[in-house]
């Protein structure tokens, strides 16, 4: 039942992105509560609070698709540095801007946007490093340990954002992650380069074009998106939580919220063993997504806090197993040379779900109320799900191929 730590011990240089990564997206996480905490407290708006994740979406449906030619054509490990800088810098903006007798509303959102089609050029670069980095036959203890390290930052980063915030403000708590992202750059410039695969397109229009029409050959591939897509956009609840929050006592109320779900997370990667064992990828993708609709219902309906809290860690642990599939999908059977544009038609498919999830959330909270808004999301999240596997028959019978131990990195 265990994760599998050898990636950690044959790579130095995934040790080194583990470590980076482990302390940059716990930075990551506390000015993502950060943001949404003080978007609503200038707003006392929930529609607002979707507005502003909503921001991201044209900058990811953009970016990611350059950022994915990038990934392809440059080295990987030098993009991923570049643009961990950029990022910096824009936090560092919204550090000065919450410094201000009176903070502005739209720096949020000009900060939310860039932010965004930074780490859309960075994603890509990101996912397609770890093939290089570990052999075939690790790949999927690798998603586990990457599992482990976001669930990691997103339990401490919330619980540090709603201490933070409560106990020294906005300011500090945007400062941390600005320190770090020191950590982060510090290790990818000790990591080796990665340089692109033989016979790379370049950053070309065609190139990215090709990227799509290889998506749309693997039905496999598009079933992973489209249900975990339908997932987000249905199910996602999290623009609720500072409202939510502000009923049962504020920031700390806020940080466990957002907290539930990344301990559901943890749970289902620390006894991820017993996925190295299981080769219907697709039925499990499809199956862990409807848990996470069963479990928004149950979190809608929930009477107490602390039953909310069990269902948001349920819907947490569902989420986990069904990217650690899509990610062991993905990992095993995309070819080298396209894995950069893939991982950014992959980073549209997990980024603009949950940005337009948290607007509809906001819209029909606001037509309807907060528990309508969440239980009716979770259903239709099962709904879609089903409708996506009948309408995707290759995707709900993909079975993985059993790996030969010992394949070299970048293989397959």
């Amino acid at each position: 039942m265990a994760v599998d730590p050898s990636p950690l011990r044959e790579s130095r240089d995934f040790r080194l992105l583990f470590i980076g990564q482990a302390v940059s997206n716990a930075g990551t996480m506390i000015t993502y509560v950060a943001i949404f905490f003080q978007a609503y407290a200038l707003s006392r708006s929930s529609l607002v609070v979707g507005l502003v994740s909503l921001t991201e979406l044209v900058p990811i449906l953009f970016m990611s698709l350059v950022g994915g030619a990038l990934a392809d054509a440059v080295d990987r490990r030098r993009m991923v540095w570049l643009t961990e800088l950029a990022l910096c810098l824009v936090v560092g903006t919204l550090v000065l801007n919450a410094s201000l007798p009176h903070p502005q509303l739209w720096v949020l959102f000009v900060g939310v946007a860039v932010a965004a089609g930074m780490d859309a050029l960075q994603r890509p670069s990101l996912a397609a490093l770890v093939p290089r980095l570990v052999p075939r036959d690790r790949l999927t203890a690798a998603a586990a340990l990457e599992g482990l390290r976001g669930n990691l930052g997103q339990i401490a980063g919330p619980a540090l954002a709603g201490v933070l915030i409560a106990a020294v403000g906005l300011p500090a708590a945007y400062g941390v992650d600005v320190a770090t992202f020191a950590v982060s750059l510090v290790a990818l410039t000790l990591m080796g380069a990665v340089p692109p695969a033989p016979g790379a397109e370049g950053v070309r229009l065609a190139a990215m074009l090709s990227g799509l029409r290889y998506a749309r050959t693997r039905q496999d591939l598009l079933g992973s998106y489209l249900v975990d897509v339908n997932a987000m956009f249905f199910g996602m609840p999290m623009a609720l939580f500072p409202q939510i929050a502000s009923t049962f006592g504020g920031p700390a109320v806020l940080g466990l919220l957002y907290t539930a779900p990344s301990v559901g997370s943890l749970v289902a990667t620390v006894t991820s063993g017993w996925t190295l064992s299981v080769r219907d990828h697709g039925r499990a993708i499809a199956c862990a997504a409807a848990a996470w609709g069963v479990a928004i219902v149950a979190f809608g309906l929930a009477p107490s806090l602390w039953i909310a809290l069990l269902a948001l860690a349920a819907a947490g642990a569902a989420d986990m197993v069904s990217g650690l599939f899509r990610m062991t999908m993905w990992n095993q059977t995309i070819p080298d040379v396209m894995r950069g544009r893939m991982a950014g038609i992959e980073m549209i498919s997990y980024t603009s779900g949950p940005a337009l999830g948290n607007l509809e959330a906001g819209v029909v909270s606001a037509l309807a109320g907060v528990r309508v808004s969440i239980v009716s999301g979770g259903v239709l999240c099962v709904v879609g799900t089903a409708v996506v596997s009948a309408l995707l028959p290759r995707f709900w019978r993909y079975r993985a191929e059993p790996a030969a131990p010992g394949v070299t990195p970048g293989s397959g």
